[in-house]
């Protein structure tokens, strides 16, 4: 009799137990993605990369942000941060003379990671686009066909997919599906691009055809730099060989501009040399003139 009365005193306690339907429903409806994403930047971001962050934040619902890092040379820190925050991927906006703006994304603690050069950058608030989506739906991510023709541009397209889709059931997430990440190869640079879905109102059955897409923004192109085997590091796995920084525009741009003051001086002293070699002979005139006043 004692034993029978624990037997049901632990069955009350512990409730009736799901049948096996239930619980693969239950293991269906689970939330299984644990993809986090850590973003943060270095000091001596400007206003407008920092807006551009901002918008990164707005569009990827399952990430996490830190203070601003003060180093800019051990990277190794953003792997020990993003190990505390628990988070699997990094995007870092790295910026050097408060003018060039580069972004690493990378999957911690083993990597890869790939280095870019942000360009063309406009935020949403610089745009003003007539598009407008739920903030924290999840996305429908576009990849352009030239993904899939080159190895390292497989690897960029698994790394976007990984940081920007937003898991499934993910707590911070809405349950709707209203716009689209547009990724696309140009010129050997990755744009980005953020459109909004809109579906007419007026008809009652919803029809793919029907719907249209308004961007939103933000938009910013991506130039590969490198691709490194490590977390921000180690062994490169891709090069860009047409990649030429930003330094090096700008002194290309003063020499020219210095080889045109240095041509036009040059001119000037020819012609001078010109002028006083080649004296232009007196006439007739000049001489009775010349006479008169002597």
């Amino acid at each position: 009799m004692a034993k029978k009365r624990k037997q049901t005193d632990t069955e009350e306690r512990s409730g009736p137990q799901p049948s096996q339907k239930e619980q693969a429903v239950e293991d269906a409806h689970a939330f299984k993605n644990k993809e986090k994403v850590l973003i943060l930047s270095t000091r001596g971001i400007t206003f407008r990369y920092r807006h551009l962050m901002n918008d990164m934040i707005d569009l990827i619902p399952h990430c996490k942000k830190d203070s601003k890092l003060d180093t800019k040379n051990d990277r190794n820190v953003v792997n020990e941060v993003a190990d505390m925050k628990g988070c699997t991927s990094v995007l870092f906006f790295e910026v050097r003379k408060k003018m060039d703006l580069y972004l690493w994304m990378a999957k911690t603690p083993s990597g890869p990671s790939v280095k870019f050069l942000v360009e063309n950058i406009h935020t949403m608030a610089e745009l003003k686009l007539s598009g407008n989506h739920l903030k924290g739906s999840r996305p429908v991510l576009t990849f352009h066909k030239a993904f899939d023709e080159q190895p390292h541009l497989q690897l960029l397209k698994e790394l976007l997919i990984q940081i920007y889709a937003t898991p499934k059931r993910h707590h911070k997430c809405k349950p709707f599906c209203d716009h689209v990440l547009a990724f696309s190869v140009a010129d050997g640079r990755v744009w980005f691009r953020n459109y909004q879905v809109v579906v007419p109102l007026d008809k009652k059955k919803v029809n793919p055809d029907s719907a249209s897409l308004v961007e939103v923004g933000p938009r910013f192109c991506l130039n590969p730099i490198k691709v490194f085997e490590g977390s921000f590091g180690g062994r490169t796995l891709y090069e860009n060989a047409n990649y030429v920084s930003p330094n090096a525009l700008r002194a290309a741009a003063k020499r020219a501009s210095a080889q045109k003051y240095s041509d036009t001086v040059r001119q000037r002293t020819a012609r001078k040399e010109h002028v006083a070699s080649h004296p232009m002979p007196r006439s007739d005139l000049e001489d009775l003139f010349v006479k008169k006043d002597g």
